[in-house]
């Protein structure tokens, strides 16, 4: 029996919305990775709560006289036409207004301001003040953006403790810190944080730390989510460690392990919304409400993607929704997001999330078919799952043969032990198509109702993909589709048929690729800093080119800390750049080329926005990303594997043995009713060809291949090439 090493398991567990999902691989000598892939019936953790309401009661601490400034808003309002305008409502429970003000002195857009500025000393005493004003010793200081900081009025710290001392007697335990300012001046909330955490508050949230950038009703509503969401995710970091020995959550927790202490314990590490993992003591509400499918981008990035060759689209189809998003050899990365209502300021993927997955419901309204957004979940879950369930994309799939039950896994029913019901989904879609027939005066067949659902969850998720390429200026056409996700391959073909896309990849790990990205994922570390540099002023570039030195001095540090060496860790310098008189700033990666970061900047504008402009160039924030290599590379891509392969076309004839282990009737849109072969796809060798109709299965995953597609198997992908 081989022998495993300690510390050489690498386990990854992808918690979805209606399944988790489970990796894990441990290095045999002399042979390939062991590797075990798992799934089990689950829900999500942050972003259910933030879309149920279900995060913890907090209070929201901000400056004197914008007590409603996080209720108001940035007065957008994306739905202007609809008769019944439901805002959502705030997450925290009640406010605190803290007496204490700061102000800015000076503008960034004055023509003159280089000539009133406040000019200070090396050591940040006031050497002239603004417009040749005196102040009292104290009363103007530096901010870390560099920019002149008055203190109008400091804390009261007495006054402050009586308010706070009620707050916690009431029973808040959380805490959302937003003041004025607070992104270049974090003192006030530092010594407001001090003394709650003196009080005896568990979870104190500041804008200061949680993303210091400008703009106050951004950065206050992603405060009040970090407060309102990391108590949550704290039980359940603590239900997992509770699993396990004691010394698992010491080792996890200890903020002084060395690099040689860290190559010898067990480690935890947790996926962030940025692509990134991190430890439990950088994870937090925040960073986690997008990090399943994060997890999912790095997995079809790291195993899709061909250097020099197209772009890949990722469809990430699961049982409550599916996201969508984008590789070129780069993670787009957007640093504003609106989720469930809620303005959210961090990094994360540019992943858009449609409410289209295997558990959405459907309904028969106003003589439309309509799918979604409501789901029906993993309890009581489609129909077909025993539980006495609504229909949903899943009974359409199960109705039309495009899903087996005898190749799903028995874990339905009250007991857990069932197999799928197609007789309840058939019972569930007859009664849908009734109704459609009776209201619409038509005669049509189960086949073709529950077709028609499926054609109209595939339109919606076309829509979030066309969103990420045509209108930003790409070709659909010239993409590939990486598809995964639980229910990705029974409606790959179909949907890359609606986009003109005529390539399509389906990982061997495709229903887990999730959790399989996390397993590949590297560790992040970053730090960031306000700014308010001009890039054109004398002298800003030199300054900013130390600033972000310091900054990866701090990060190389803190990864050699974690156990990484220089040469295994990759520095990743960014700007946060816009246009002066402009609201649209682009965090610009510094060029491989050198240092013109205004030039890859105006690049960047011109291609997201179409024009680019002759104007100041103001720089909001600098920002060191570093990354700690685990691997070099996964190998020859996909397309160079399959390039050297010779294809023969399997026998679609069935036997016990056979790489086709049946025939079965299944619908498509084309040819309406057919035998298509079943083939299983561990049977199946690198260099095996299979024309459609045809279907792949595997013990987590069915892939329906259309009439007018050829599947060719490599060692890790199911290349799909449709018919232009």
């Amino acid at each position: 029996m081989p022998v495993v090493k300690d510390r050489s398991i690498k386990v990854a567990v992808d918690r979805g919305g209606t399944f988790t999902d489970v990796h894990a691989s441990w290095p045999v000598e002399g042979e390939p990775d062991r590797e075990i892939i798992l799934k089990l019936l689950s829900t999500t953790v942050a972003t259910n709560s933030l879309l149920e309401r279900q995060g913890a009661p907090h209070a929201l601490l901000v400056t004197k006289g914008f007590k409603d400034l996080l209720e108001i808003g940035n007065q957008s309002r994306p739905k202007i036409f609809d008769l019944n305008i439901r805002r959502p409502g705030v997450l925290y429970s009640t406010v605190l207004e803290v007496d204490e003000r700061v102000t800015l002195l000076g503008y960034t857009s004055d023509p003159n301001r280089v000539e009133r500025a406040v000019v200070f000393s090396e050591d940040g005493k006031v050497e002239k003040g603004y417009d040749g004003e005196v102040y009292a010793e104290g009363e103007v200081v530096r901010g870390l953006s560099g920019e002149a900081v008055q203190i109008l009025k400091k804390i009261d710290v007495e006054g402050i403790e009586k308010d706070l001392q009620k707050l916690y007697d009431e029973g808040y335990r959380s805490l959302a810190i937003v003041f004025m300012h607070a992104f270049t001046y974090p003192d006030h909330e530092q010594q407001v944080g001090a003394l709650a955490s003196k009080i005896g508050f568990t979870n104190l949230s500041l804008s200061s730390s949680s993303l210091p950038m400008i703009r106050i009703v951004a950065r206050g509503t992603s405060t009040t989510a970090d407060a309102y969401l990391t108590p949550v995710l704290r039980a359940y970091i603590d239900g997992f460690f509770a699993g396990f020995d004691p010394s698992l959550r010491e080792t996890s927790l200890k903020e002084s392990t060395s690099a040689d202490e860290l190559s010898r314990t067990t480690s935890v590490e947790f996926m962030r919304s940025d692509g990134g993992l991190t430890d439990v003591g950088g994870f937090s509400g925040l960073k986690s409400i997008l990090s399943g499918p994060a997890g999912g981008v790095v997995g079809y990035a790291l195993t899709s993607w061909e250097k020099g060759g197209k772009a890949v689209i990722g469809l990430d189809m699961g049982g409550t929704s599916t996201d969508v998003s984008r590789f070129d050899g780069t993670y787009e990365t957007v640093f504003e997001t609106t989720t469930a209502g809620i303005t959210i300021q961090s990094p994360q993927l540019n992943i858009e999330t449609v409410a289209a997955g295997g558990g959405s419901r459907l309904f028969f309204r106003n003589g439309l078919f309509v799918t979604g957004p409501e789901s029906a979940g993993s309890d009581p879950g489609p129909a077909c799952y025993r539980k006495n369930g609504p229909p949903a994309i899943t009974d359409a799939n199960l109705v039309l043969g495009r899903l087996l039950p005898e190749h799903f896994p028995k874990i339905f029913g009250e007991s857990e032990r069932e197999p799928l019901d197609v007789e309840a989904s058939r019972l569930a879609l007859e009664k849908l198509a009734n109704e459609v027939n009776a209201e619409t005066g038509k005669n049509l067949s189960v086949d073709e109702v529950a077709w028609g659902f499926i054609k109209v969850a595939n339109e919606t998720m076309s829509r979030p993909i066309r969103s990420l390429t045509e209108a930003r200026g790409y070709d659909t056409s010239r993409h590939i589709l990486s598809s995964f996700g639980g229910a990705g391959g029974q409606h790959a073909c179909a949907i890359a048929s609606t986009l003109g896309i005529t390539t399509i990849l389906v990982h061997r790990y495709s229903s887990i690729l999730s959790a399989y990205g996390m397993a590949l994922a590297e560790r992040v570390f970053e730090r960031q800093e306000p700014s308010s540099e001009t890039w054109s002023h004398a002298g800003a570039e030199v300054r900013l080119k130390a600033r972000l030195a310091l900054l990866a001095s701090q990060v190389q540090k803190e990864l050699e800390r974690q156990g990484f060496r220089k040469d295994r860790i990759e520095i990743q310098p960014f700007l946060n750049m816009r246009y002066n008189g402009t609201d649209s700033a682009l965090m610009t990666l510094q060029p491989e080329s050198g240092t013109d970061f205004a030039g890859a900047f105006a690049q960047a504008y011109n291609n997201e926005f179409g024009f680019s402009m002759n104007v100041d160039i103001i720089i909001d924030d600098v920002r060191v990303r570093g990354v700690g290599k685990s691997f070099d590379s996964l190998g020859p891509s996909v397309f160079t594997e399959a390039k050297g392969l010779t294809f023969k076309t399997v026998d679609v004839a069935p036997a016990v043995d056979a790489k086709c282990s049946a025939t079965t009737s299944v619908y498509y849109e084309s040819i309406g009713r057919t035998d298509a072969p079943v083939f299983l796809l561990e049977r199946l060798d690198a260099g095996d060809l299979i024309k459609g109709p045809a279907m792949i299965i595997d013990g987590t995953q069915t892939i329906v291949i259309d009439p007018n597609a050829t599947a060719k198997i490599t060692s890790k992908h199911v290349l799909i090439e449709l018919e232009e």
